[in-house]
């Protein structure tokens, strides 16, 4: 209904009321804050009881064991835990939902530091229960004790009014008119018209339904679908976020010292854990259940967590009403950055093979192999001997599997495929934005971070809600930004020089095998240093990069950051900055620098008294290649290894620990609370996109040395995708729902990375490659490059008295000047860089241009869904005044739609 400006003005004067008969009209002292427990107005209450009465003779859902109260009808909707250690056995005391304080009393005078700690906690604890029960939640302890230790469990569950006045408050979602399920798989609606059986289709039970909905209002209740159902209305992710809000919210000690919110609590060490249930143990009771008896969390293992279902798609809507849309985000990203790698594999396999096909055609490599002792090569080293070029026929012909010109074209391929997935992407996330209806979501005014909270000096009035909040000086915190910032260049540093031991290493491991006599060796000795030191490199990312990730977050909690969002961009940009150079720093410098400051016989450029390192026989590419595969298939097999072994080793402490307070007692049934309990707490999704964009960056960056990036990212996601579903529904407590419209910074860093790889690669065809060399050389003088070695090798200079005839590999004479050629290859190469750069962006920017963000199919379904909305609002309320037996008025404020319900969405 369009409400006029006098019943808006009536229904504020009501609450004003409300607020004056309750006499605790909240101060500006409390910014948001719910001091002796939130105000609900009075008519809710009274309304929400006449619906109870209304919706008694509704169908009641049966009660999972586990999941409520000890009388069997209040869902719990969160636990909090806290371990006492115990000095003397405790006997049925703390039974009483109704008191749910711990009865410790204030330590005499005297006592430990420790014993007031204690004590004020416990303080701290019973206000806090005290505030909670204030704002209408509803609380029943448990409790597990053995002599040494009591763990507490308190069970809190949201009456149906407190669920209405906050759904509200919160602008929830309502259903108001079912619609059939969509097909959001491009590739199943593709295989579908080619009439072609699609085995990753499956039909997964219990599928959440698609409504048009609009935002929550309690004057509306009876034109929302199931308004009647009180015990189902709500689903338990929308129960959780309204729990954990007022949670946030609640005061447990003084308002002016920020002493507010779980959060907090749990950091101050009040709290051990704080939780939602899972809906059940994920264990199957048997094999001859119906689909339909599974719980949620059993359908999520079993349609999507288990090994066997790795080529199924994700059921994305389970994910969402279990987890909520950032977890269901991040997995629909993952699953459609792993569907667009099997094109990009596919071609790069095939780039590979045909490699492998045409190596016997490779001219150069033949000339190599055929001319025995025709090309004296100067010494390696001060202390080596010359060596003949035919000496190294196999690493010529292995360098040829990765710079040849089909190289050239997966580059260009992939800087293309690297725009055009982040475009499809953005299309694909508009539709699950749509679908899940938080396309319009935006997060509301943060409140500061509980350590904020605790560690600002100062209290302050926020100029957009005008209330007092913690306040920390802004000139402070950039002061401190910088030092920080100073602390970042440092480690990089760090970073270099790691870098610069191991290219020393490299040269010393390369010089001994040199000097082992063993032919072999001699000849494989750059290989087997560049495989060794990459191997030592790699235990060194590894061991940096979990040093700089601790310390990154002490340096983002240093610099006082006050919402949760400031906090993680700062801390991801801190961390991927890091890990950037930490994980690239060796495969750039093989790429561009290495070869590039030897200088030549007579003029050697040293570094530490050693002779700068050359590329080895097969070319720098094959060196790099050799190195993308030791860092990026080691550094996945490692983290997938990590995954899977070290949630488990965390979860079987965690049981040990339990298990001991338990002291053998086992119990009939087991008490969902304290089995969420022995799970591990959830860890976020920062390592998980972290790990993600980094093999992103080497896909895109690196891709014209390793064509065959691509397929291991394809296995290794394959692995990842079920190793997080594992992990979120078997070994990780279940963590509180968040919405979110985009997967957020992230996004921003793969557009740097997809842009970045465009010059890298151009760089590296124009620089590092063979592949402008010789068609320059073409051109010139042969077009099937016979001599094209000879071409290419240059006589050592007169005053080079060790052996004077030898060659070496370079575009100088004599003299060791450059010779023409060289200069015409730069400007060559400088114009490739240029038209190859160019041309990508130019098509880059046509495709960003050509492809919408948002589907037009997308935008003409939400205008036609926005009048369908409408329509069923005013169809509703028109049946409404039927059955009342009133007869409806065209134009009436009844039959009119409400301004605020035009922002109807789909919703599951």
């Amino acid at each position: 209904m369009m409400k006029k400006s006098s019943e808006l003005q009536k229904e504020d004067r009501e609450v004003l009321l409300d607020l004056d008969n309750r006499g605790e009209a909240q101060t500006t002292d409390s910014y948001g804050s719910l001091q002796n427990g939130s105000f609900i107005p009075p008519r809710y209450f009274s309304a929400a009881a006449a619906d109870e009465d209304g919706g008694a003779s509704s169908k009641q859902t049966v009660p999972q064991l586990g999941n409520y109260f000890r009388d069997g009808r209040a869902k719990i909707d969160f636990v909090l835990v806290w371990e006492v250690r115990s000095r003397r056995k405790r006997r049925g005391k703390g039974k009483n939902e109704a008191n749910c304080g711990e009865g410790e009393s204030v330590p005499p005078e005297g006592s430990s530091r420790s014993e007031r700690r204690k004590a004020q906690l416990a303080q701290w604890r019973e206000k806090f229960v005290q505030n909670l029960e204030g704002a209408g939640l509803l609380v029943e302890k448990e409790e597990t004790a053995n002599e040494k230790k009591t763990i507490h469990f308190l069970k809190i569950s949201a009456p149906w009014d407190v669920l209405v006045y906050y759904a509200e408050e919160l602008c929830l979602r309502a259903p108001l008119q079912a619609q059939p399920h969509q097909n959001l798989n491009t590739s199943a609606m593709v295989l579908k018209r080619l009439c072609i059986p699609n085995a990753m289709t499956e039909s997964v039970p219990n599928r959440p339904l698609d409504y048009y909905t609009c935002a929550f209002r309690k004057s509306k209740m009876n034109r929302f679908l199931g308004s009647g159902d009180h015990e189902a209305y709500f689903t338990n992710t929308q129960r959780h976020c309204i729990v954990y809000e007022i949670l946030a919210r609640t005061v447990y000690g003084k308002r002016k010292r920020a002493e507010v919110g779980v959060d907090r609590l749990v950091n101050e060490g009040a709290y051990t854990a704080a939780y939602p249930l899972h809906e059940g143990p994920f264990q199957l009771p048997n094999y001859e259940s119906r689909p339909d008896e599974l719980n949620q969390r059993q359908v999520l293992y079993y349609y999507w967590a288990r090994w066997c279902k790795w080529y199924k798609y994700q059921p994305l809507d389970h994910i969402r009403e279990y987890f909520g849309e950032k977890i269901a985000l991040y997995f629909a990203w993952l699953g459609f950055y792993t569907a667009w790698l099997l094109p990009a594999a596919l071609v790069g396999t095939l780039i590979f093979v045909s490699g492998v096909m045409t190596m016997s055609t490779n001219t150069p490599a033949e000339e190599i192999c055929g001319s025995g002792a025709k090309y004296l090569m100067c010494p390696l080293c001060k202390t080596c001997k010359a060596w003949n070029m035919s000496e190294i026929c196999t690493m010529a012909k292995m360098g040829y599997l990765f710079d040849h010109p089909g190289t050239v074209f997966f580059s260009v391929f992939m800087s293309f495929w690297a725009v055009a997935f982040l475009e499809y992407w953005k299309r694909k996330m508009a539709t699950l934005a749509h679908h899940w209806d938080c396309m319009d979501f935006h997060e509301e005014e943060e409140r500061p971070r509980p350590e904020f909270a605790a560690m600002a000096p100062t209290m302050e009035q926020n100029p957009v809600t005008g209330v007092k909040e913690p306040y920390f000086p802004e000139k402070t915190r950039l002061s401190r930004m910088f030092t920080s910032s100073m602390v970042i260049i440092l480690m990089l540093c760090v970073v270099i020089i790691f870098l610069v031991t191991v290219v020393v290493s490299r040269g010393i491991i390369s010089v001994m095998m040199y000097h082992t006599g063993s032919p072999v060796l001699r000849t494989e000795a750059g290989t087997i240093a560049n495989i060794s030191s990459s191997v030592v490199n790699l235990g060194l990312i590894l061991l940096m990069g979990q040093v700089y990730t601790a310390l990154a977050e002490q340096l983002t909690k240093w610099e006082m950051h006050r919402t949760q969002t400031q906090y993680d961009n700062a801390f991801t940009f801190k961390v991927f900055i890091f890990q950037f150079v930490n994980f690239y720093s060796s495969p750039f410098y093989v790429a561009f620098f290495k070869g590039r400051f030897v200088g030549y016989p007579s003029k050697y450029g040293t570094l530490f008294g050693m002779r700068n390192e050359d590329c080895g026989p097969g070319g720098c590419l094959i060196e790099l290649a050799e190195q993308l595969f030791i860092i990026m298939v080691g550094k996945q097999l490692i983290n997938n290894i990590q995954e899977f072994i070290l949630p488990k080793v965390k979860a079987w402490h965690q049981k040990r620990a339990f298990s001991s307070v338990l002291g053998g007692k086992v119990s009939q049934e087991p008490r969902l609370w304290e089995e969420d309990y022995k799970l591990v707490q959830c860890e976020g999704l920062f390592e998980e996109y972290l790990e993600m964009v980094l093999q992103f960056g080497f896909i895109t960056i690196f891709v014209a040395a390793f064509p065959l990036a691509p397929l291991f990212a394809l296995l290794n996601n394959w692995v990842e995708i079920r190793l997080d579903a594992h992990k979120f529904v078997c070994e990780y407590r279940r963590p509180v729902a968040e919405r979110a419209q985009n997967i957020g910074v992230w996004f921003n860093i793969l557009e740097a990375l997809s842009h970045l790889s465009v010059i890298a690669n151009a760089f590296l065809i124009a620089f590092t490659s063979d592949f402008l060399p010789r068609l320059l050389y073409q051109y010139k003088f042969h077009n099937d490059l016979h001599g094209y070695v000879n071409y290419t090798l240059a006589y050592a200079p007169l005053n080079y008295t060790d052996y004077p005839m030898c060659r070496y590999k370079a575009f100088r004479d004599s003299n060791g000047n450059y010779t023409l050629f060289y200069w015409e290859l730069l400007a060559v190469r400088l114009g490739f860089i240029i038209a190859f750069e160019h041309v990508v962006f130019f098509v880059l920017r046509a495709i960003d241009w050509i492809v919408p963000d948002v589907p037009e199919s997308l935008e003409l379904k939400m205008k036609r869904e926005h009048y369908l909305a409408k329509q069923a609002l005013a169809e509703n309320q028109e049946a409404l005044l039927v059955s009342r037996g009133q007869r409806p008025t065209p134009g009436s404020p009844e039959t009119s739609s409400p301004a605020s319900d035009a922002s109807c969405r789909i919703m599951n």
